[in-house]
């Protein structure tokens, strides 16, 4: 039996996702550019994933540029908006616990002569309001900020954030990382005043390599790197069409079971936590309280257990979790997200995170804090 609750990392693809793209894969195999009756067909199915990732997101169809998945989108976004508008400014603001496709962004643009200031945050990873409006200045020409943190669950007040940076200058972009929000929580671009919203196809059942980046009309980019006129030019070369379309059937089935499966989330994260602790463990939460967290995110600490040592016991019982961000996780050091809102290396190295989906049953989570609770006792008492 598997259980898997390492949903921030990625998640298992629908089945009618799959066989969706398998239908695309072999009937509408032309090339979207093409003019003959192939190649429209493959570009209907590129305008029709615009219209449901766009839906998704809250934005306009023409506003989606496709791309191989976050990464991809949240450096588009970050560097092409650098390089676009450094003659207007050369300074930039994100936070000290972004995904690594931000923060090494931010350090590549740092080599290249541009300033980067990285917002401190409080105990439970919240943004520190008073220090942005200190940081931001008439040389700011973007702000990058996580919506959904993807190892503490923690959910930015972006309406807030958005507000004091249009106020403060309203020509400076506001990228919104929405990798982990994305069919989890609310979405509101416009309230928001986001130029620019990161979202991955993986995140939601879709399929891997497939991305997306909101860009609006204001929000101008330089390209990545050259070629073709596809995607407004921003993102040059035959569009991955049997990707992009999973995602739009991705997107749509997931945003038509977002509340149901929010609110399973949310109780599985809760029986999770009361199970444990009713069992007599010492757990504590990383990040906000759970309840006040995104639905599919709960990052707890186990005192006197290293966090890479309870990962492997359970994994041999087949429950797949995480130590922290699945970009970082085959180089095992404690988190530097964890560390950023204040937690001991010894804290951060004691922690696992549990990340669920709409596919997680109140049974397995049964079965995973029994094993749980077997395994944080028999290691505090032999610790390794």
């Amino acid at each position: 039996m598997e259980i898997y609750l390492d949903n921030s990392a990625t998640t298992r693809p629908l089945g009618e996702v799959i066989q969706f793209m398998g239908w695309v894969q072999h009937t509408a195999y032309g090339n979207p550019s093409s003019a003959h009756a192939l190649g429209l067909e493959a570009e209907k199915l590129l305008q029709e994933a615009r219209s449901s990732v766009s839906l998704a997101l809250g934005c306009r169809s023409d506003e989606i540029i496709f791309t191989s998945g976050g990464t991809e989108a949240n450096n588009l976004a970050i560097k092409g908006a650098a390089y676009r508008n450094r003659r207007r400014g050369n300074h930039i603001i994100t936070t000290v616990i972004e995904h690594p496709s931000v923060l090494n962004c931010c350090r590549k643009l740092e080599q290249e002569g541009f300033i980067v200031d990285y917002l401190p945050v409080d105990g439970e990873g919240y943004v520190n309001l008073e220090r942005l409006k200190q940081m931001l200045t008439g040389n700011t020409i973007l702000v990058s900020i996580i919506h959904v943190n993807n190892e503490i669950g923690t959910v930015q007040p972006l309406e807030i954030i958005g507000s004091i940076i249009k106020d403060r200058n309203p020509g400076t972009l506001f990228h919104v990382d929405g990798v982990q929000s994305l069919a989890k929580v609310p979405l509101a671009p416009d309230r928001w005043q986001a130029d620019l919203f990161s979202c991955s196809a993986h995140k939601i059942h879709g399929p891997k390599g497939t991305g997306a980046l909101m860009m609006r009309r204001k929000a101008l980019l330089h390209p990545l790197f050259e070629g073709g006129d596809q995607e407004k030019g921003l993102r040059p070369g035959t569009e991955n069409v049997t990707g992009i379309a999973g995602f739009g059937m991705a997107a749509r089935l997931a945003m038509e079971k977002m509340h149901t499966g929010k609110n399973l989330m949310y109780d599985l994260k809760e029986m999770l936590l009361k199970g444990l602790r009713g069992a007599g463990l010492e757990v504590g939460v990383n990040g906000p309280p759970p309840k006040l967290s995104a639905p599919h995110l709960l990052n707890l600490r186990f005192p006197g257990v290293k966090g890479e040592v309870l990962l492997r016991v359970l994994e041999q019982h087949g429950i797949y979790t995480s130590a922290g961000s699945a970009c970082h996780s085959r180089h095992p050091k404690p988190s530097y997200v964890l560390q950023g809102i204040g937690a001991s290396t010894e804290d951060a190295a004691s922690s696992l995170r549990f990340s669920f989906s709409g596919f997680n049953t109140f049974e397995e989570i049964q079965t995973v804090i029994t094993r749980t609770v077997t395994a944080v006792k028999e290691l505090r008492q032999s610790p390794v």
